[in-house]
């Protein structure tokens, strides 16, 4: 269980983000990001040793906002050969110092999140210690996936981050949130699995998209 504590970080995971997005192949704003920590979930690591957040963050610096889904992890000591997924170090008022990674290139994150997505590992509120998120919602209709640690071998491009994942599917992160008027949001015909969630748009409203596509071949 993922225990949340009330301190500080510094840098802020907004100020390394701010830093880090315009880095990325699918960021669609300008030189200098706005970015707004919007909503999210986390997942727990059975070790309890890696943090692992999803992260919604919406910058609003162009002329219409946009949200990004942000896979994080937390350690406390360098991932070896992760060095070019290292977003920044930060020090945690009760933890001490951490690395924080694109979550797309950690295992415990890559490892947990096929987990989710088959129905064996919850998805938890981000703020909360020890609560469910209910709004997270997750299918998969393929063969039981591998027990044990997986290396993940992500590639970005334009439309988000692509992991090869067991039985010859691909997973995709959609990194770029597009918000769908149905509730829960449904992936596109023909997916093996995903992942959809919600968070807080403009005025209040509820925002809901897919933001994790498992697919076949």
């Amino acid at each position: 269980m993922a225990v949340i504590h009330r301190t500080t970080l510094t840098p802020t995971k907004v100020e390394h983000l701010t830093a880090w997005l315009p880095t990325r192949p699918w960021y669609r704003g300008g030189p200098a990001p706005e970015p707004e920590r919007s909503g999210g979930f986390r997942l727990d690591d059975p070790a309890g040793e890696v943090g692992i957040e999803f992260m919604v963050t919406t910058d609003t610096s162009g002329p219409e906002p946009v949200s990004y889904l942000v896979p994080l992890t937390y350690r406390d000591a360098p991932l070896p050969g992760a060095e070019s997924a290292l977003i920044g170090t930060s020090e945690h008022g009760v933890l001490g110092e951490r690395w924080i990674y694109d979550g797309c290139h950690d295992p415990v994150l890559f490892t947990e999140l096929l987990a989710l997505i088959e129905g064996r590992a919850p998805a938890m509120a981000q703020s909360v210690t020890d609560t469910p998120d209910r709004e997270v919602t997750r299918a998969y209709t393929g063969e039981p996936f591998p027990r044990g640690e997986l290396t993940p071998r992500p590639a970005d491009d334009a439309h988000g981050t692509r992991l090869p994942a067991p039985h010859g599917t691909t997973l995709h992160v959609h990194r770029v949130l597009a918000p769908v008027p149905g509730n829960p949001p449904l992936p596109r015909a023909g997916a093996a699995g995903h992942v959809a969630g919600g968070w807080p748009g403009p005025d209040g409203v509820r925002l809901h998209a897919v933001l994790m596509t498992l697919d076949a071949g």
